[in-house]
């Protein structure tokens, strides 16, 4: 087991992911799944939800220096940072929503890695769009009946406690629900496209008898509350996950470059290999700063984080697909093997202008912004 990180300092996670996620990271993503060694070891780490204050378990590590945090872990593996960022929404929404009695049940567990969290909206026919859940949540007695099926859920092969939407009456209401609760049945989703470590799954719900205590937040508040934090939030960790594939895109083709010669000069002399390099240097500075921006104005309270990380989200995760692409390239033949980490970076790079909301839908909504700030 991994001791805990001094103040969770940016180097001693850097030095983490490069000593136990790095030289992994291809291996996991072949085999579909993160090992239970390496989840141990960030239990250790107390990196899976360092954000809770002390009194709960955390380490009271504000937004900022989380998502430092996440863009690390996604320099050296999309899927473990994926993990992370599930769970932080759970633990978030619980810490934030919960009753006391739900913050005693859960947090602890929540903060140790005990108890690992997943993120269940998506639906076989719903993406990130609410309007379209057909999950239901009908009284029962004094507690609730859950019906549904959920898709596409990041650590749902795995996970212990599932934060799931559904339709509650007129609104969306949001529910912890155990995985060993009677009627939850998992079926793990094999071979995507990217993330593949993530250890995706889809989730059904046959009619799964919950108590009263199942419910999150108010009934009917929660669509326009919990739903747009926890969305927010997971936006965030996308955007700072993004960084980091652009950060190990940039290392791994300056280190190819380097090394490596056409006819006897090397590739970092080439002046058109040369202003790709630039390109990412000047990109993953300007979306570093970006998602920090956004987490500072989370920490400050300002309602206007929830732009900023449309924007860092958007910026960062573009940014991370145009120079996976170009990383590739760099690498000619070897970037499209198994053997080398920029065709993983690719694959994973796509997937990050999907998820949390996809590209055009963040164009829309940053456009809108453009039009309101036209009118004020």
């Amino acid at each position: 087991m991994t001791t805990a990180l001094p103040a969770l300092d940016r180097a001693a996670v850097r030095e983490f992911v490069d000593a136990h996620i790095v030289p992994e990271a291809d291996r996991w993503d072949r085999a579909g799944a993160i090992p239970e060694e390496l989840l141990d070891r960030l239990a250790g780490a107390e990196l899976w939800a360092p954000f809770l204050p002390r009194e709960a378990g955390g380490a009271g590590l504000d937004m900022v220096g989380l998502g430092a945090l996440h863009e690390e872990v996604g320099r050296g593996c999309s899927s473990v940072r994926s993990l992370l960022t599930v769970h932080t929404m759970v633990s978030w929404a619980v810490q934030r929503w919960g009753s006391d009695a739900q913050r005693d049940r859960w947090l602890p567990g929540l903060a140790a890695g005990r108890v690992l969290g997943a993120f269940c909206l998506s639906e076989p026919g719903a993406g990130s769009d609410a309007v379209g859940i057909t999950t239901t949540a009908t009284g029962q007695g004094d507690g609730w009946l859950l019906t549904g099926v959920k898709k596409w859920i990041t650590n749902g092969a795995r996970a212990d406690l599932f934060l799931v939407f559904a339709r509650a009456g007129a609104g969306i209401s949001a529910f912890l629900v155990p995985r060993t609760a009677p009627g939850v049945r998992v079926e793990p989703i094999h071979d995507m496209l990217g993330t593949r470590a993530s250890m995706l799954a889809e989730v059904s719900f046959d009619q799964v008898l919950l108590g009263p205590d199942a419910l999150l937040g108010p009934s009917g508040f929660t669509s326009g509350m919990v739903l747009t934090g926890v969305l927010d939030l997971g936006r965030y960790s996308v955007a700072a996950g993004s960084v980091g594939i652009v950060q190990a895109c940039l290392e791994a083709s300056a280190e190819h470059s380097g090394r490596r010669t056409v006819g006897g000069v090397p590739l970092s002399e080439q002046q058109l290999i040369r202003a790709k390099l630039s390109d990412m240097v000047t990109d993953v500075r300007a979306a570093r700063l970006l998602v920090r921006e956004a987490g500072r104005l989370k920490d400050a309270g300002d309602s206007a984080t929830l732009m900023a990380t449309w924007i860092a989200k958007y910026f960062a995760s573009t940014a991370a697909a145009r120079h996976a692409t170009e990383a590739v390239q760099i690498q000619g033949a070897l970037g499209c093997s198994q053997d080398s980490p920029v065709a993983r970076f690719y694959r994973d790079a796509k997937v990050m202008e999907i998820i949390e909301g996809s590209s055009e839908i963040q164009r829309i909504t940053i456009a809108g912004e453009a039009f309101r700030k036209g009118r004020d």
